[in-house]
């Protein structure tokens, strides 16, 4: 699913908040979604 997500956030057909969304549902991790967003520390 992290694959899914990360192209439509990309794609402009996700949000951030609804990145943030899936990952506070267990859908995909934390720090899948901080990749997602660019947020990688």
């Amino acid at each position: 699913m992290f694959e899914k997500i990360k192209k439509w956030y990309s794609q402009g057909l996700w949000s951030a908040q609804m990145v943030q969304t899936a990952a506070d549902k267990g859908i995909i991790t934390q720090e899948q979604a901080a990749e997602i967003l660019g947020k990688e520390e």
